[in-house]
């Protein structure tokens, strides 16, 4: 009888996360409106994790070879993480409800058995007021899965910062398992 393989942090392929071309979806010259998501990961303290990994997809535009639809990148020493897409667009639900655009995220840092997931939707998107996930979510903590144009940078930028626990904690997701 086969025994199950335990959990396993991040490795053993890391030096994924540390490939600077991971982070930039557009690399292989993918046509689009091009964003820069940006921010920190902190812990429940508000340290900073700088051992972590920042992983996105998304399933509008449609993945190619020219859009590969998912990236990633470590943070750095002051939990800094920088990734480059394509503005996502809506989606449509099993139920046939269309979904506001927005990025899966997930993160992995040291201690964390398995990825921790979550979503990235955009301040001032229509949809957001009847994607059917938000409406799921505490009117309290949705504001935790909204980035925010930077208005310190460029059109184009918005930053959305990720704390793992705490008072602010970022809203995060069970996936349920495949069968």
């Amino acid at each position: 009888m086969a025994t199950p393989t335990t959990s396993q942090t991040i490795g053993p392929f890391f030096h994924f996360v540390a490939d600077p071309a991971m982070r930039d979806l557009t690399r292989f010259g993918a046509s689009g409106r091009r964003i820069v998501v940006h921010g920190r990961v902190i812990d429940g303290a508000g340290a900073p994790v700088a051992d972590g990994c920042v992983e996105t997809w998304q399933a509008v535009p449609a993945t190619s070879e020219r859009f590969p639809g998912w990236g990633r990148c470590a943070t750095d020493a002051a939990g800094r993480y920088r990734l480059i897409t394509i503005a996502p667009g809506p989606t449509e639900g099993r139920d046939g409800r269309p979904y506001a655009p927005h990025l899966a995220v997930t993160v992995f840092a040291r201690g964390l058995l398995k990825g921790l997931h979550t979503r990235c939707y955009f301040d001032g998107e229509p949809l957001n007021r009847t994607d059917p996930v938000l409406a799921s979510i505490d009117p309290a903590r949705r504001a935790t899965l909204i980035a925010a144009p930077d208005v310190t940078e460029a059109d184009d930028h918005f930053r959305f910062d990720i704390r793992l626990q705490g008072a602010g904690e970022t809203v995060f997701f069970e996936l349920a398992e495949w069968p």
